[in-house]
């Protein structure tokens, strides 16, 4: 069993790591302050062919595997989660369902755009009565002389609200049964519903906790009309289609996990080595290694279980469990890392100028974003057969 990267990894996870360093870190903490997008790392993003990593070459993307998509989404997040949200949103939930669902006519048309980073896309999942349940879904989609007709509402969306959004995939109720006559279920589809369709609107923006640089906001759709081949794949496979999202999705959050639970420790042991009490660096006093040998040593086993999460899905296994213990796992170590990284660093980690302060910000969202650490728990449970 080799843990060792490839060349290729290794190259995208440095070349992510300079992008990150040099591009992304002088103008993190400005872009979170201001509450700014980042459209101009957004479209350095693209030219470096980093806004479609695990998608093919012949439709615009980089034609690299989703370890490569999880090292880089890592270190985006060592620096800066709102960058590394709004490529992982629109990698893993935006640009997934067409690829993975689309006809070859509905790739044609936006996987080369999305792909390079010129559109965004989202994913329209969650409603005011549907997160954790999300089969609960009330937005509702009728067929009208070769239209579908929506009505409805979603909330904390991600990437529909920029200058640059292209393109939401919704989940809908499209019939009273689940496509194969059995009335008792609802039938859910996906729809893709581009920016600018009339009846289709994005609300203000929310005030949030974290994440202040990416775009967060709701969804509605009133008498919204889109052609009828604007369907994702069959009608009524909404449901599995977007359990199946999910789960890919896991993998980029567990990867955002990782990398913000590490840069909490970069910048713990680097401030540890700088700060002195009582004659000596803090680096040197046991209680402060305790806290830098005990982050270290999880973020290491997390990681490990995150790239195999990753590598479990390109080998084309199921890696529902695996994707689901590794969110399940590195959220709460990203709010962990994060708090300990503050601790270290006294009054100053709770001073906005320094980084520790907005990854301890950022860091909450990790446990409830991509189903709540209690539905993580439920999804590995079941798969335990429990």
């Amino acid at each position: 069993m080799d843990f060792d990267l490839s060349a290729d990894h290794e190259l995208i996870r440095r070349t992510v790591r300079e992008f990150a360093e040099g591009e992304v870190a002088p103008v993190a903490e400005e872009l979170d302050r201001t509450k700014s997008f980042p459209y101009e790392i957004v479209a350095k993003l693209g030219a470096l062919n980093l806004m479609g990593i695990p998608f093919p070459e012949e439709y615009g993307g980089g034609g690299g595997d989703t370890l490569a998509y999880a090292l880089a989404v890592e270190e985006l997040t060592r620096v800066d989660s709102s960058v590394a949200i709004t490529l992982c949103a629109h990698t893993s939930l935006g640009t997934q369902p067409i690829y993975l669902f689309g006809s070859e006519e509905q790739k044609r048309e936006w996987l080369p755009r999305l792909c390079a980073g010129e559109l965004l896309g989202a994913f329209g999942l969650t409603e005011p009565d549907a997160g954790s349940d999300a089969g609960n879904t009330r937005t509702r989609a009728r067929l009208d002389d070769g239209e579908w007709v929506i009505d409805g509402a979603k909330q904390f969306i991600t990437n529909a609200g920029t200058d640059i959004s292209g393109v939401v995939c919704i989940t809908a109720v499209t019939g009273d049964g689940d496509g194969q006559g059995n009335g008792a279920t609802r039938e859910i589809s996906n729809i893709i519903v581009a920016n600018g369709t009339p009846g289709y609107t994005q609300g203000e923006p929310y005030r949030k906790m974290g994440w202040n640089a990416s775009d967060t906001r709701p969804l509605s759709f009133d008498d919204c009309r889109v052609p009828q081949e604007n369907l994702l794949g069959p009608r009524g496979a909404g449901f599995k289609q977007f359990l199946h999202i999910l789960d890919i999705g896991r993998i980029g959050v567990a990867a955002m996990g990782v990398g913000l639970a590490q840069g909490a420790l970069d910048e713990a042991l680097k401030y540890a080595k700088q700060r002195r009490a009582f004659g000596k660096p803090i680096s040197k006093f046991q209680a402060i290694q305790s806290k830098l040998a005990d982050m270290s040593t999880e973020i290491e086993a997390a990681r490990l279980l995150v790239y195999k999460a990753a590598l479990e899905k390109d080998a084309k296994r199921n890696f529902t469990l695996t994707a689901a213990q590794a969110k399940l796992k590195t959220g709460r170590l990203a709010v962990r890392c994060a708090e300990e990284a503050v601790q270290i660093h006294g009054g100053y980690g709770f001073i906005e100028e320094y980084p520790v302060c907005r990854f301890y910000r950022d860091a909450k969202i990790l446990t409830i974003g991509e189903g709540t650490d209690e539905v993580q728990q439920m999804v590995i449970a079941r798969a335990l057969g429990a």
